[in-house]
């Protein structure tokens, strides 16, 4: 299991091949996602040990020249982040309660404002979606009690907005059942 999360979001595609080379090379990560995304950049995420990802990340920096959209490196990751953005959550009847959604304008903004989510609130995080079929954007969906959805749509929000890339956050108290049908 991976205890650090890395990211780099960039505005070339063909640089974004050339950094996800270098990353690769610079230490022993996971690469969890690297793809093209809407509007022609690039996304590539690495899992790993923390001095591994921090190496990784430094060393895509390092190579990038001005392509550089947004970029991150979280130590101590909440362990929920990584299935919700591998898209591999199944949520039972008894896990759904309040919806909590956060939409930011860059998919590396979404990953660090999950991780804020998942540390602040009792939330369980079901998806994280960067950037495909969004515009570039990023979109977390998360559940649990009204309060504790708040609590992590809040922190979540203060992430985004600090990095100055939030779009929106929704809570929805009593969301009907449809909203959760691709969940179960």
């Amino acid at each position: 299991m991976h205890n650090a999360i890395g990211a780099i979001e960039l505005s070339s595609i063909g640089v974004g091949y050339r950094i996800e080379d270098e990353m690769l090379k610079a230490a022993s990560v996971e690469l969890l996602i690297a793809r093209t995304i809407c509007s022609g950049k690039y996304l590539i995420v690495v899992g790993g040990g923390v001095s591994d990802v921090e190496a990784a990340v430094q060393a895509g920096l390092g190579a990038a020249d001005e392509a550089i959209i947004d970029h991150l490196v979280i130590p101590n990751v909440h362990p929920s982040v990584f299935p919700a953005l591998g898209q591999s959550v199944a949520l039972e009847e008894e896990d759904i309660g309040a919806l909590g959604v956060l939409e930011t304008f860059s998919g590396v903004s979404v990953i660090a404002a999950a991780d804020a989510a998942a540390k602040a609130a009792r939330v369980t995080l079901f998806r994280i979606h960067v950037a495909m079929a969004l515009g570039g954007k990023g979109l977390c969906l998360m559940t649990g009690s009204v309060s504790d959805v708040r609590a992590g749509v809040q922190v979540a929000a203060e992430e985004a907005r600090s990095r100055g890339l939030l779009v929106s956050e929704v809570v929805i108290p009593r969301p009907g059942r449809e909203l959760f049908s691709d969940y179960l």
